[in-house]
Order: structure tokens, then sequence, then C-alpha cells
């Protein structure tokens, strides 16, 4: 196991943002940037030992800063939308940046934390592991967010072929937190994932109007078409003239225990026999399809990124939850520490 360091590039104020490359054995490999604390590139073997990249990536660094999708970033303060870009939290009013439609705050808004340059550093690497650190503190005021937030992101690559993502944060005055990464992966390495097989393991879903903001209601899956209780391809209810039109960006609520770790999804490729699955602690996913790539962006194969090219696993708290006291908080407290983690677990069918 091993980490390799190099500069990337800068940002528009100068800033130098640096990467690292974690490699195991088998032809595994990740790369991370400083940048919104970024997934860039992850390499994996398939059934037949042929590794390629199996995450969405930009092959130039400048892109990064104007990226569609939030593509690989770690996002906050806090995922996914908030109504409004309104909460109250303790009996105090809070109005945040809007960055969704006109009214609606998104991944921590304007100028979240896929958008700032993380602190990073290599852990010390073991036979099993490789580690690398990201640090960032958020101040008091930030998107109007209240009090100081220092968060960590740790990647973790194992020898086992899993990537684990182990988040904290800290904060010196109540605050909503709910973070998540934004990668979006595709097992055949090329093309779109409309063939992939996808199983969530989750019962309800989260269903959302027009603008994307939960009813409130934990609606059942079953004889819908947000039904992954069994496998079934992404894109066998995609289709025109139906509500998933567009593909899916929705949440669903997960069946494991929340603050434990637990099995949230499995994504294959029957073209190469790739598997993933998805383990969490966190108690929902938003499951999106890549419905926003038009092809102006080119990935790290040299091929525009184009619709559905591929499809991320946002494990997070739900949508709109300091909205909904229904829903499981995101309040983090000063005595507290929030903690999650999130692991994606590789292997090839025989």
């Amino acid at each position: 196991m091993r980490c390799e360091h190099r500069l990337c590039g800068r940002i528009a104020d100068g800033t130098e943002v640096h990467g690292y490359t974690l490699t195991g054995p088998g032809g595994f490999s990740v790369t991370v940037i400083e940048l919104g604390a970024t997934l860039t590139e992850l390499w994996v073997p398939d059934a037949r030992g042929t590794v390629a990249n199996v995450v969405l990536g930009l092959d130039r660094f400048e892109d990064y800063q104007a990226r569609p999708s939030y593509l690989g970033a770690t996002v906050g303060r806090v995922a996914n939308r908030i109504a409004g870009s309104k909460f109250v939290l303790d009996g105090n009013p809070y109005t945040l940046n809007a960055n969704n439609g006109v009214t609606n705050h998104l991944h921590g808004g304007p100028r979240g934390f896929d958008k700032l340059v993380w602190k990073s550093r290599a852990l010390p690497a073991t036979a099993s592991e490789v580690s690398i650190e990201f640090t960032l503190l958020s101040p008091d005021g930030d998107e109007h967010y209240p009090g100081n937030l220092r968060a960590t992101v740790v990647y973790t690559l194992t020898a086992g072929g899993v990537l684990r993502l182990d988040y904290s944060a800290k904060t010196d005055r109540p605050t909503p937190i709910n973070l998540t990464n934004h990668s979006f992966f595709n097992l055949a390495g090329q093309g779109d994932i409309l063939g992939h097989e996808l199983t969530i393991d989750a019962a309800r879903y989260t269903p959302v109007d027009e603008a994307k903001i939960p009813t409130g209601e934990l609606a059942p899956v079953a004889g819908t078409d947000f039904d992954f209780q069994t496998p079934h391809r992404i894109g066998e209810r995609i289709r025109v003239g139906s509500s998933l039109a567009a593909g899916y960006d929705h949440n669903y609520v997960l069946n494991g225990t929340a603050g434990l770790l637990h099995f949230g999804s499995r994504l294959t490729d029957p073209g190469t026999r790739r598997i993933m699955e998805v383990w969490t602690t966190e108690p929902g996913v938003q499951v999106n399809t890549g419905n926003g790539f038009d092809g102006r962006f080119t990935g790290v194969n040299g091929q525009p990124i184009k619709l559905h090219a591929g499809c991320a696993f946002e494990t997070q708290h739900f949508p709109d939850s300091v909205n909904r006291p229904q829903f499981p908080s995101v309040i983090l407290r000063p005595a507290e520490t929030f903690r999650s983690t999130t692991e994606f677990r590789f292997s090839a069918a025989k």
C-alpha cells in the first residue's frame, strides 16, 4: 500500500491544490484532490483482471472549478436541499444563500465545501490500508450557517478493495450538518449506466414536489418505479411519458439501523461483472442517475460526459431534514461529534 503526492494546479486566486494517489494490490488505486476533497479517479479490476476507472472525473484540473453536478466532491455544510433556504434552530431564524432555483438551498450553497480548498495530510500507511485526511474550517456565518465548524473526511483504500470514507465534525454553536460524497460511478468505465443492475435495501423513499423538496411523507416503494428491493436495470423504468423520464434523483430510506454500518445498495455491470456494494451508517441514500450531464465536459477517459454517464450514491440524512421534525435530525451541538462512515466495496463475479 502506498501514497503518492503531487501539485495539481492553482485555482483562480492562486491557491495551490495538491492531489494524492493511493495504490493497493490487484490494480486498485484512488486519486483525490484538495479542491472540494474530491475523488477524481478510482481504478478497479473486472472479472478478467482488466483495470478501468469506474468514477467520473475530469481530464483538466481547471474544469473542477466549474464542475457539473458536484462531480466527486465532498458536499456540505448540509448536503441536498433546504426549502426556501430557511430554517429555525432553538428559536432563532436563519436564511441561507439560495442556489437551487430562485429560493432553495442546495449542497451548502453557492460557495459550499465543494468550492473550497481543504487542508490535507497523508496518514501512516499499513500493510492493509492507506489513507489521506482532509480538514476544513467553516467559519461562523459561512453561507449564513451558525457556528465555527471543523469538518474532516478521511479517504482510505484497503488491500481488500474497499474505499472507505470517514467523516467527522465539531462545532462551537448548534448547527445543521449533513456531509456526503457526490461521486458518479460507472462500473463499465465507459458509456452509460442504464444497463447496470441496481439493488437498494429500502422499502420507503421520500416523495418530492416539482422543486425536489420532500413532501414529508415516507412512501412505500412496493409496486412503484422506485422499487429496487430486488435487482432491476437502472434504465428499465426511465421512459418518455413517465414521472421518471429524466431519470432518478431521489432519497431512499434505508432499512438498516442509522449509526451502525449497514448494507445500502449494490450496483452490478453485467458486461465487466464488476460489483460495487455501498455500506453506510447513514439513514438514507440519494440515488442520482446523472440526469444533468450534457457532454460539455470531458472525462478522464477522453470522452464527453453525457446523459446518464454515471450513478451517484449520496449517503446522507434526508433532504430538508432541518425543516422536517419527523425526519432524523441533522443538528450538531457543541458537546457532540458528528461521525459518519460510508464504504464502497468492490468485487467481480466469477
